[in-house]
This record gives C-alpha cells, sequence and structure tokens, in this order.
C-alpha cells in the first residue's frame, strides 16, 4: 500500500532514509545527505514538497519525495529498505509520483543519480528515465551526477 506521509511521519521518514542509505556511507563523494537526514530536515521537506510511503503489513518499506518544479516534479530520495528490495516498491513508488505529474498535465519527471551508481542509472532507464544533463555537487570541479527525465 502506498500512502500520501504527514508531517507526524518525519521520524519514520528520517529511519527509512538513513538505513536504507546506509549502504553508501564512505561509497559516495560527496557522502550522500541522506545520512543526516533528520526529523527537522524532513518537516521542511514535505513542507517544500511531499513523500510518499510503502507499506507492508509489518509496517513501512520504502518512501520517495517530491516536488512540483515550474515545469517538471522533480522525484527525490527514493529509498527501499534492503530486505524489500526487487520486490516492485521502488517501481510502486515511482509510479505513484508519476501518476501526480501527469494529474499536473503533461509534467515531465525528474531525478538525479550519482555518476558513481552506473547500476541505478541502468535501472531507471529500464523505467523510461533518459538524459536530461549532467549536475555537479558544491566545492566539485567536474559532474557527480546525472539528470534523468520521463516524459508523460
Amino acid at each position: 500500500m502506498i500512502r500520501e506521509a504527514v508531517a507526524a511521519d518525519a521520524p519514520l521518514l528520517a529511519r527509512l532514509l538513513r538505513e536504507a542509505f546506509e549502504e553508501y556511507r564512505g561509497r559516495l563523494e560527496p557522502p550522500s545527505s541522506a545520512h543526516g537526514k533528520t526529523e527537522d530536515v524532513v518537516l521542511r521537506e514535505l513542507r517544500d514538497g511531499g513523500a510518499l510511503l510503502a507499506e507492508e503489513p509489518s509496517g513501512p518499506v520504502g518512501c520517495v519525495f517530491f516536488h512540483v518544479k515550474p515545469d517538471h516534479v522533480y522525484l527525490d530520495r527514493l529509498a527501499v529498505l534492503p530486505p524489500f528490495r526487487g520486490q516492485g516498491v521502488a517501481r510502486a513508488l515511482m509510479q505513484a509520483v508519476e501518476a501526480r505529474a501527469r494529474a499536473l498535465g503533461p509534467t515531465p519527471v525528474r531525478l538525479n543519480v550519482r555518476l558513481a551508481l552506473k547500476d541505478h542509472q541502468d535501472w531507471y532507464a529500464r523505467q523510461g528515465y533518459a538524459f536530461h544533463s549532467y549536475g555537479t555537487h558544491a566545492g566539485f570541479s567536474s559532474p557527480t551526477y546525472v539528470v534523468l527525465q520521463k516524459d508523460p
């Protein structure tokens, strides 16, 4: 089941992000900001856009944040706990964000993927996302991530 996250879910969302991104600790440069997500940070992100939670009978297993921009919907922080990967949770969360974009009109969805995570880039490509542009984190002189887009 996928449901809209509310402010009361902020501690849970922060925990999901930290647990889902733990495997990337020490593997990415710059480090993922997911490791430092606090309840306050999540509350700010909820006010700036929103988030969806994927829940199993055992409890929450994944989440995704989204932000409506003037020319696209930005899909942010897709996170699924390791034991639940490969079961369609990420795809269901993405499809829910894509449905929101369609409801806004013919609005594309964009997301960022680290260049170091080629397997993630490939997975998104299989979901219909294509190259849009490169991006560079602050303090770096060359691109560190790719922006992918899925048109409506």
